[in-house]
């Protein structure tokens, strides 16, 4: 892993505002992001939370300032398709498919296109192994949302994760996958941006925490 001295900034936000209708949620946010930094964004119930990491996707416009990525304007999913994996608080599946078809078709959008095998295996890694055939509409939320972070394993070459409150629904054992999934990545030089209205372990280790 670089040392802070020794990278550029990979992520960065200067000065960003965000106006959702009439309502200023946030203003002045400013950060850099370096490889192998995790940042944890919390405050209360409809601050902002989920915009910013919008914000910082690209997927919402920012009313005021920049987000940078590798010192270039942030473009949008598809501008960073190859670099972004962002996974909203909403699981995103399809009711009708199965676990295994659902990872299949999220991993498509993405542009991926992995083996049957190493879907099985990232299922394995989520703790589905007996449920990847279920349809979703057959599982509990805690199964569901295991199935929307069954991407993460996939996701290797995407070096920022930003990740909405991934832990809502997950027990013990998946809240341990999951921290383990989170660090192995900061291990691999990739950079974590997380929301959680829990307070979790993995939260005294994370580099950075912003509170809106």
């Amino acid at each position: 892993m670089l040392s802070p001295s020794a990278a550029a900034p990979a992520l960065e936000l200067h000065d960003v505002a965000c106006i959702r209708g009439s309502n200023l949620l946030f203003r002045g946010v400013t950060l850099r992001l370096l490889p192998g930094q995790m940042l944890r964004v919390r405050g209360a119930n409809g601050c902002g939370k989920s915009s910013l990491l919008r914000v910082m996707c690209g997927l919402l416009p920012a009313a005021h300032g920049q987000v940078l990525w590798h010192g270039q304007p942030m473009r949008g999913r598809e501008g960073e398709a190859s670099d972004l994996l962002y996974l909203g608080h909403q699981h995103g599946l399809r009711e009708e498919l199965s676990a295994r078809e659902n990872l299949d078709f999220a991993a498509s959008l993405g542009g991926e296109r992995p083996s049957q095998a190493a879907i099985t295996q990232a299922l394995v890694q989520a703790g589905l192994r007996a449920s990847a055939e279920v349809p979703l509409r057959r599982l509990s939320q805690g199964q569901r949302r295991r199935c929307a972070l069954a991407r993460l394993p996939l996701a290797r070459r995407q070096r920022l994760w930003i990740l909405d409150e991934p832990f809502n629904a997950l027990d013990a054992e998946g809240t341990e996958w999951l921290m383990s999934e989170m660090h192995g990545h900061l291990r691999r030089d990739g950079l974590v941006v997380f929301t959680s209205h829990q307070s979790l372990p993995i939260d005294a280790t994370a580099d950075l925490e912003l509170a809106l």
